[in-house]
């Protein structure tokens, strides 16, 4: 099964000229779905993951998921005032704006072995903030992971230094017409 055909290409959003990577009709299909998390879960075995970090709101889905598959921890990196207790935080670019994500302050223990994952690598702004947020706690970064790459806009390299899995790459960008 070819993943890429359950991914699909949404013209200008969420502004023109960029092309969204819609992972919705993975996530209806049940061997598709499932397909995804056993190949990010293949992955993260070989990292002995403690916790994965995933962020709102389709990174959960994946996030969840993967971490019931491993047997280990989920902790939710969230939007600012979403989280009921002291948080740590951190800014990021986006490749169409400014963003911000939260952790809890007690969300993990020093040197704890996490997996950062998204649905989709960009420009690698999100999961770089996740990095940060994970660093900031004292918690030990072993992989990142994704469903989709999209190695055009070369998010790699913000993540350089890190053990980085897709199970999807887009070499080039879609036509936005």
């Amino acid at each position: 099964m070819d993943l890429r055909d359950y991914i699909r290409d949404v013209p200008d959003f969420p502004k023109p000229g960029i092309v969204f990577k819609d992972i919705t009709p993975l996530l209806v299909d049940p061997r598709a779905f499932d397909q995804a998390v056993v190949g990010l879960a293949e992955h993260a075995r070989r990292l002995d993951v403690e916790l994965i970090v995933s962020a709102e709101a389709r990174g959960f889905i994946f996030g969840g998921a993967l971490a019931r598959e491993l047997g280990v921890g989920f902790v939710p990196a969230r939007k600012p005032g979403k989280l009921p207790r002291e948080t740590i935080s951190v800014q990021f670019q986006l490749e169409y704006g400014l963003d911000e994500l939260q952790l809890h302050a007690d969300a993990l223990s020093g040197g704890s072995r996490v997996l950062v994952h998204d649905d989709v690598l960009a420009t690698g702004g999100t999961a770089k903030a996740k990095i940060d947020l994970v660093e900031q706690l004292g918690g030990r970064v072993v992989g990142c992971s994704f469903v989709a790459e999209l190695a055009f806009l070369h998010g790699r390299e913000t993540l350089a230094g890190h053990d980085v899995h897709a199970l999807v790459r887009y070499e080039e960008p879609a036509d936005s017409s």
